[in-house]
């Protein structure tokens, strides 16, 4: 296959339009795309990593609020789940917003937002502060977590579909891993004997640094910016909400247990702060790193399938942690919550996975092909990004409201973890009987005509 002869040379590192972009010739992509689009990558993931940070700094500062707060448990498992909130519904307009304004220039916006927060969080905490007022500054860091949403949608342009498992997951995993660094910035603080501002002191300037390095390094693509109504066709895809319900399992369990574990710790089972810290990292650590080992998992053997088995482990590792948790077994609970921490992980990126391969697949069915196919299923699959982003995140507003209820009710999370658990049994349904059951994909293919490729999306 030969290059496009109106192929772009790389353009400049200032950001200007990149006209046209084919990452599925071959040839374009060896000779001129591959290296824009790593690079890209590289920047997009500093101010998403920086934005997960942000958004999740409320788990951690929570630690530092002793009884000369006046918060009670509960009130720290709402303060969490509003920032979650915020999080998860901030992602629609991230996902609009690039392409508005461009991949480039949206990355600089979000990333220079992202000092709101920090400086409003910088400037209220302190002992004698009122709740409202910490829930009103918490809301604010929610912002951070819209940067994943335009993030995954930018990203998603830049990269084949045969690279796509891998190139998502790894922007995904890295801005994940923005979770336990700075819970282990906060570690460090606790052990040193600082406060809560010394973390937001640190955070302050990375926020600038990852702004400025955005704007001197990405680029925008064209075509992209001038989509601004495939979130509507997405949005009335069926396919969406059914990935969106699925992603509630991975990326909601992530999210949500990373702003809960602390505290459960704290709550259940009588740790410190320091002691509940020196282990709260773990396990959104290595849930973020595995993240692209599930892209690349589906790259090969196909998301629907990585995804069905983890949920089966996911199930396994929840109700280990009832039994734990019924037996006060400090141990063994730690290990099943950073075990289902890194199943999570690995769920996320086999169902980010699933979703650009399932509107390539319906592309093929409506008898599109080569370039042509390929655009139709990045068009939709870069707009489902977002909303299925912002919808699975609501899990991890679940997650917490669930911890708050269960404390309150039970004064333990085992209640919660019975819940989580159906749940899971629930995405292990739909994931089989959407995607992998053979009927299902035969009565899919009636709907297309003869002449056309039959629905199977059995290896997305």
């Amino acid at each position: 296959m030969t290059a496009p002869s109106t192929a772009p040379a790389p353009p400049s590192r200032g950001g200007r339009w990149i006209q046209q972009w084919d990452p599925e010739d071959e040839t374009f992509w060896k000779e001129t795309g591959e290296k824009i689009a790593k690079r890209n990558l590289l920047f997009s993931v500093l101010s998403e990593h920086i934005g997960f940070s942000i958004w999740t700094m409320w788990s951690v500062l929570v630690l530092f609020m002793g009884p000369e707060y006046g918060l009670t448990p509960a009130d720290k498992f709402l303060l969490t789940s509003m920032v979650t909130l915020v999080g998860a519904v901030v992602r629609v307009p991230y996902t609009f917003a690039v392409a508005i304004f461009g991949g480039r220039n949206w990355t600089i916006i979000s990333a220079s937002l992202l000092l709101v927060p920090t400086i409003a969080a910088f400037t209220v905490m302190k002992p004698g502060t009122s709740f409202n007022t910490f829930l009103l500054v918490g809301l604010l860091a929610g912002i951070g977590g819209g940067n994943f949403a335009s993030s995954m949608t930018n990203i998603n342009a830049f990269f084949p579909l045969r690279k796509k498992g891998w190139a998502l997951g790894l922007n995904a995993g890295g801005g994940n891993i923005g979770v336990p660094v700075i819970q282990l910035v906060a570690l460090a603080i606790i052990g040193a004997s600082g406060g809560p501002r010394v973390l937001l002191g640190i955070y302050i300037p990375l926020v600038v640094v990852a702004a400025v390095l955005s704007a001197l390094f990405m680029d925008n693509i064209e075509n992209v910016k001038n989509d601004t109504g495939a979130a509507k066709d997405a949005a009335k895809d069926g396919h969406t909400w059914i990935m969106s319900f699925l992603y509630i399992g991975t990326f909601g369990s992530f999210i949500g247990y990373s702003f809960a574990f602390g505290q459960v710790l704290t709550n259940q089972f009588g740790r410190t702060p320091l002691e509940a810290a020196y282990v709260t990292f773990i396990g959104p650590l290595l849930g973020s790193l595995i993240r692209p080992v599930g892209g690349a998992l589906a790259d090969k053997y196909g998301g629907a399938k990585i995804t069905l088995y983890n949920y089966v482990g996911m199930a396994v590792a929840t109700a280990v942690l009832i039994a734990a948790s019924m037996q006060k077994s400090l141990g063994l609970f730690t290990v099943a919550f950073v075990v289902l921490f890194v199943l999570s992980g690995l769920g996320n990126g086999s169902t980010f996975k699933m979703i650009p391969g399932i509107f390539h697949t319906k592309a093929l069915a409506k008898g599109l092909e080569g370039e042509e196919a390929a655009a139709y299923g990045r068009r939709l699959s870069g707009a489902s990004m977002g909303l299925i982003g912002a919808v699975g995140a609501l899990g991890g507003v679940g997650i917490n409201l669930a911890f708050r209820q269960s404390f309150l009710s039970y004064g333990s999370g085992t209640g919660a973890f019975v819940a989580f658990l159906a749940f899971y049994a629930a995405c292990f349904l739909v994931t089989w009987a959407v995607y992998l059951r053979r009927s299902a994909a035969k009565g899919l293919a009636t709907a297309t005509t003869e002449a056309k490729p039959q629905l199977n999306y059995a290896e997305v």
